[in-house]
């Protein structure tokens, strides 16, 4: 597909288990620091993993105007990551906008019209706070039966629920919030595509641009999996990690011959996306450049791997043809390795057929440090892949020493690696659902 209008990063924001912020994210990687620990948000005793990466304490009031800050009442731990991030996103980006004139943290006018700013944000299935939905329960009891009454539960359970309490765990309102705060108006759509759903974001913000519909588009997603329920889907599934509770630093090991599992975690990462003459206009640093987006769906299960990595195959394939660029052009590849043996296998099949016969294509795996976050996983390895690629760095990808994708894949062990890296493929797929995508990133040339 030819792209009229070509389209470049100006900006990352992320809420990590490293941190708040992409220099702490940049940082914590270099320095090989772990986000993995036993859970804090809640007892975890009664499961089999009592491991996960948690986002560290922050306050909302930090990052919305003083007369949003009662919104913030009805925001999800998910919808809090979004609005986070996409506040250090326009900062990175030195984007002004409404949120921050609101905050006096900038003066002037917002640096687009707020009808050419787009969003496209992707979401997980947010769960419920438990406390606050069982406090609402106990009311809807037979107390002589322990039987569940739906006529209580109309008359007096549901009263104990605020009236905007479904407003918290509606997956479109990660994007109607940053939307909100940012004045964003032009179009937008929240993808709730699993694992896949930021690369999905992060490509149909791209085609926004690219075919003219906006000039900027702030993207990428956001999702906790740090609650009881979704820790436990996981581990009904069979995919959390077991029997590495005493060494959290060693737990997760992605594509390593000794994987047995992910660690389940949170967090959260929106990139600034702009046309190019639109941010040249503006003066604004050019991170890298978006060349190519493909798309592709595995047809064989919708909770199983394809153990040849078809659908992934296929979504690496387009982007690269999207991007006018064949397999050996690409020098260096972020990998979504989640430490599952099932899908990490498919995944090697699918970069063996893809790249060939290739040998020591530099490499990054992130989530031995910071977990599968679901739907913000993928936006946060994209925002690495910029950072590796303005910085010429290879940051160190823990505990991948016995990589099971052979020679094809180096990755930087011990410490950071200097590296002259052009172009670079980031891709995702989900655990259930099928869906797979995969990005094209570019050092900008002007």
């Amino acid at each position: 597909m030819h792209n009229e209008k070509r389209v470049v990063i100006t900006g990352c924001g992320v809420a990590t288990p490293l941190g708040i912020g992409i220099d702490a994210l940049w940082e914590g990687l270099i320095n090989r620091a772990c986000g993995i620990k036993p859970i804090a948000a809640y007892d975890a005793s009664g499961f089999k993993s009592t491991l996960g990466a948690e986002v560290p304490d922050y306050k909302m009031g930090d990052y919305v105007p003083k007369n949003y800050r009662k919104s913030t009442k009805v925001m999800a731990r998910d919808i809090e990551l979004a609005v986070v991030s996409a506040y250090h996103a326009v900062k990175h980006a030195n984007l002004i906008t409404k949120c921050l004139i609101a905050r006096d943290e900038a003066t002037g006018e917002p640096s687009v019209d707020s009808t050419r700013f787009g969003a496209n944000i992707g979401a997980g299935l947010i769960c419920a706070d438990l406390q606050e939905l069982s406090g609402a329960l106990q009311t809807s009891g037979d107390h002589a039966t322990g039987d569940f009454d739906l006529q209580k539960w109309g008359e007096d359970g549901m009263t104990h629920l605020t009236p905007l309490w479904l407003l918290k765990f509606l997956p479109n309102m990660l994007g109607c919030h940053v939307t909100i705060v940012h004045d964003a108006q032009a179009p937008s759509n929240t993808i709730t595509c699993g694992e896949a759903s930021s690369h999905l974001a992060v490509g149909e913000a791209y085609r926004t641009i690219a075919r003219g519909s906006a000039d900027v588009c702030i993207c990428g997603g956001a999702e906790s999996k740090m609650n009881p329920m979704s820790v436990m889907r996981q581990e009904l599934a069979g995919r959390l990690v077991e029997g590495r509770d005493a060494d959290p630093a060693t737990a997760c090991k992605p594509f390593d011959t000794s994987a047995n599992g992910m660690v389940a975690g949170e967090g959260g990462g929106l990139l600034i996306l702009e046309e190019l003459e639109f941010a040249k206009k503006r003066g604004a640093r050019i991170l890298a450049e978006v060349t190519g987006f493909g798309a592709a769906t595995s047809i064989s299960s919708w909770h199983e791997p394809e153990s040849d990595g078809a659908g992934m195959t296929l979504a690496i394939g387009n982007a690269l043809k999207d991007a006018g660029l064949k397999p050996e052009s690409v020098d260096l590849i972020t990998t979504f390795s989640t430490g599952i043996n099932a899908y990490d296998d498919a995944e090697a099949a699918s970069l063996k057929t893809v790249f060939g016969e290739r040998e020591g294509v530099p490499a990054i795996a992130l989530k031995g440090v910071l977990g599968n976050s679901g739907a913000g996983a993928g936006a946060i390895d994209l925002a690495a892949t910029v950072m590796a690629l303005h910085h010429n760095t290879l940051p160190p990808s823990a505990n991948t020493a016995s990589p099971s994708t052979g020679g094809l894949l180096r990755f930087a062990q011990d410490e950071p690696v200097d590296v002259k890296v052009t172009t670079a493929v980031s891709y995702a797929y989900a655990l259930s659902g099928s869906q797979n995508a995969a990005i094209v990133i570019r050092k900008f040339e002007g």
